[in-house]
């Protein structure tokens, strides 16, 4: 289904890339909001959103004197050095409000993989590694989209740390995350937003400008569907149209919405996805 749902939204962008003259053209902001919206109504993210587990807070937690240790190591990596226990089949999450979902979970190694920078398991020789003795199944608490929640987790256990670290034994490879259901996207142009009011947003973005000493201008855009707000720029050059080396630059402005923003989810138009995601902060529930 996903699979077909993403081969629409190709189709989609190959048919704003055509112009009635047939002649590619370069895609506007209209053409990415609408983009944007389509994927998010009909590509399952904003059932995940509602419905679904959106963790809004690191996956793994430690004590701080754990932390400060792995943050000083220029290199490490984590590695297996005892016996495994045995994988359950699932397991469930408990949100505060009394909800629960029935979850996938995944394995201990998969959890040590999941806390490697490399995203790979370690050798156990390797000095420079985190040896993992023990791992126990058990539960953590967590920020979500829907409130705290108590969630199935590993805790793991090194000979070489001073404690250990919980990481979230949920399989969202499996169960679906928002990311999975909007499919391969751009990088965002929108990086963040502060709520000034129900009506107004403080943007913050990102944008490329050619080395030359004329600054483009940019512009905030906007674009108000009854469940979303999706929120982007235009670049407009000042000096020619062609290629250039281009270079990062970054901005802010104001934007005033038509209506109150509510629960409604702001999108940035070029990567689809709930801006929130791309900030460490926690979400805004829609």
């Amino acid at each position: 289904m996903l699979r077909l749902l993403r081969l629409l939204v190709t189709l989609l962008t190959v048919t704003v890339l055509v112009g009635g003259d047939h002649l590619p053209r370069r895609l506007t902001f209209d053409d990415y909001a609408a983009r944007a919206v389509w994927t998010w109504q009909a590509g399952g993210a904003a059932e995940i959103w509602r419905n679904g587990f959106v963790p809004t807070e690191d996956l793994s937690q430690m004590r701080q004197d754990v932390e400060k240790q792995i943050s000083s190591d220029e290199e490490y990596g984590f590695a297996v050095a005892g016996p495994l226990p045995v994988t359950p089949k699932e397991a469930r999450i408990r949100w505060d409000d009394g909800s629960t979902m029935r979850v996938p979970v995944i394995g201990a190694r998969q959890a040590l993989i999941a806390l490697s920078p490399f995203e790979m398991e370690a050798s156990a020789q390797d000095d420079r590694a985190y040896k993992m003795t023990a791992a126990t199944f058990t539960t953590m608490r967590l920020r979500t989209l829907r409130g705290m929640a108590t969630v199935p987790a590993w805790r793991l256990s090194f000979s070489n740390l001073p404690g250990p670290i919980d990481h979230v034994a949920v399989d969202r490879a499996t169960l679906g995350t928002v990311e999975d259901a909007v499919g391969d996207h751009l990088a965002p142009d929108v990086r963040g937003f502060e709520v000034l009011d129900e009506r107004t947003l403080r943007v913050s973005y990102d944008y490329g400008v050619c080395d030359s000493r004329e600054t483009p201008t940019v512009h905030l855009r906007t674009d108000e569907r009854p469940d979303v707000v999706v929120l982007g720029i235009k670049v407009r050059k000042r000096i020619g149209n062609g290629l250039c080396a281009g270079v990062g630059a970054s901005g802010e402005g104001v934007v005033r919405l038509q209506e109150p923003l509510g629960s409604r989810v702001v999108l940035d138009a070029k990567s689809r996805l709930p801006i929130c995601l791309h900030w460490p902060g926690p979400c805004r529930a829609g």
